[in-house]
C-alpha cells in the first residue's frame, strides 16, 4: 500500500495528506507525551547516532532519567532495543508510543535521532525540542530533496522552535532562542581549547563529542562530569568497530556511506597507521565499500575519488543494490576513482559479492595493513530486488578469518 501511494502521488502530497494526518493522530492517541519531556533532537549528514549515544551517556551517568532513540539502538524506560535493520527515524505512531513509555517510567529527557526525511515528512510533528543539534550538513539525499539548499532548509526545521540550537561552527543562518557552536578550531566549544581525548578515533568523533558537551552545557550539567563521561565513551557497533585477529592487520567496520563520512573515516585510519620512520613505512590502507541504490547517485563518483586519493587499495562491492544493476553502481563509483589515476587490478578491484570482497581484502593484506569496510556498519540485512536478506559485515569478516 505504501509503495502504491508513493508511486501515484508527488512527495508534497504524500507529506501533507498522509504523513501529517498520521502524525497528528499519533499525538492524539498517546496524549501528546512529548509535551512533558525535555527532548534533545540530533540531525546532520553524519555523526547523528554517535552524538545521540554520547548525550544519552552523559545524562545517564550524571543521574538523569533519560531515554533515547537512534538508528542502531534505543533505550526506552530502561529497556534496550536493537534497531539494526534499514531504519531511519521511526514512524509517528512508534515515536509517540515510545515517548509515552518513557514518560510512564518517570523519564525527564528523551534524546532523539532526527533525519531530514523525518523532518520533511512530519514524523516529529507536535514535538517542541528543548535542544536542536546539527552535527554537519554535507552532500547526501539530494535525490530526495532536489538540491543542497532544500536539504539545508529541511535540517534547519529542527532548530526553528528549539529553545537552544547547538551547531557545528561552519553552519550559519539558524534562528533559535540561544545558539551555541562547536568545532575543531573555532566555536564556543572547540578542540583547540578543550583538548578532548577519546577512546574512539577520528576528528569527526571529536566534533560529535564537542556537540554533546555543548548540549550538556545548555542543560546545566557540570562540565567535568560531562567530560569524564565522554572520555569513557567506548563507541558503538558498526562505528569504527575493530575486529581483532592474529594476522597483524587491523580490520575496521564503519557505517560511512556518504562522501564526507568516507573521507573522514579514511583520514582517521590513515592517521592511525603512524608516521614513517627509517626502519619501516606505515602499512597500506584498503577500503571496501559500495553505494546503495535508490539513493543519491551523484555521490558515487565522489566517493570513488575520495577512496582513490586516501586509500592504497580500493575494492568496490555491493551495498543494497535493490532493483538496480550492481555492476552499474560499481562502474559509477569506479569512474571517480579512475579520474584520480586508479588502475584495475593494481589499486582498484571490483567484486560485487560483498562476502567475496571482504575475503579479497584480507587475502591482499599483509602485516601492518588496515582494512576499512564501509557502508553497512551495524545493519543486519542487505537488500536485493526489494528483499531484505540477512547480512553482517562482522560475521563475514569473522568467517573469512576463520577459513584461513
Amino acid at each position: 500500500m505504501k509503495n502504491l501511494i508513493h508511486s501515484l502521488l508527488p512527495q508534497w502530497a504524500i507529506n501533507n495528506f498522509y504523513h501529517l494526518p498520521k502524525a497528528i493522530l499519533a499525538n492524539i492517541l498517546y496524549g501528546f507525551p512529548f509535551r512533558k519531556l525535555k527532548v534533545i533532537g540530533v540531525t546532520g549528514t553524519d555523526g547523528k547516532t554517535t552524538t545521540v549515544n554520547m548525550i544519552y551517556q552523559i545524562l545517564k551517568q550524571t543521574g538523569k532519567k533519560v531515554s533515547m532513540i537512534s538508528t542502531i539502538n534505543g533505550v526506552i524506560a530502561g529497556k534496550s532495543y536493537d534497531t539494526g535493520f534499514h531504519v531511519t527515524s521511526p514512524d509517528p505512531l512508534t515515536v509517540q508510543k515510545l515517548a509515552q513509555e518513557a514518560l510512564n517510567n518517570g523519564d525527564e529527557y528523551l534524546v532523539l535521532e532526527v533525519t531530514s526525511h523525518a523532518l520533511d515528512q512530519y514524523r516529529f510533528w507536535g514535538i517542541k525540542f528543548e535542544v536542536g543539534v546539527i552535527t554537519n550538513v554535507t552532500h547526501e539525499h539530494l535525490d530526495y530533496h532536489g538540491n543542497f539548499e532544500n536539504y539545508l532548509k529541511t535540517k534547519f526545521r529542527l532548530t526553528g522552535d528549539a529553545k537552544f540550537a547547538v551547531l557545528n561552527q561552519g553552519i550559519g543562518g539558524v534562528r533559535a532562542s540561544k545558539v551555541v557552536t562547536f568545532g575543531l578550531e573555532n566555536g564556543d566549544f572547540n578542540q583547540k581549547e578543550i583538548k578532548l581525548k577519546l577512546q574512539i578515533p577520528g576528528e569527526y568523533n571529536i566534533e560529535n563529542a564537542l556537540a554533546a558537551l555543548a548540549v550538556a552545557y545548555v542543560l546545566g550539567i557540570d562540565k567535568e562530569q560531562a567530560l569524564r563521561s565522554l572520555r569513557n565513551f567506548k563507541g558503538l557497533i558498526g562505528r569504527m568497530e575493530e575486529v581483532k585477529n592474529n594476522r597483524g592487520i587491523r580490520i575496521i567496520i564503519d557505517f560511512a556511506h556518504t562522501p564526507n563520512g568516507l573521507e573522514q573515516a579514511l583520514k582517521a585510519l590513515r592517521t592511525s597507521r603512524g608516521p614513517k620512520d627509517q626502519q619501516a613505512s606505515p602499512g597500506r590502507l584498503i577500503a571496501v565499500f559500495g553505494a546503495a541504490s535508490q539513493r543519491d547517485i551523484l555521490k558515487r563518483p565522489m566517493m570513488g575519488k575520495i577512496s582513490a586519493k586516501l586509500a592504497d587499495i580500493t575494492i568496490l562491492t555491493d551495498e543494497d543494490p535493490r532493483f538496480e544493476s550492481r555492476n552499474k553502481i560499481i562502474e559509477e563509483i569506479a569512474a571517480g576513482a579512475y579520474s584520480k589515476g586508479a588502475k584495475d587490478m593494481e589499486n582498484l578491484y571490483k567484486e560485487p559479492d560483498r562476502k567475496k570482497a571482504i575475503r579479497l581484502a584480507i587475502s591482499l593484506s599483509r602485516a601492518g595493513d588496515i582494512i576499512g569496510i564501509f557502508g553497512k556498519g551495524h545493519e543486519r540485512s542487505m537488500n536485493y530486488q526489494g528483499i531484505e536478506r540477512p547480512w553482517s559485515d562482522r560475521e563475514a569478516v569473522e568467517e573469512a578469518l576463520s577459513d584461513g
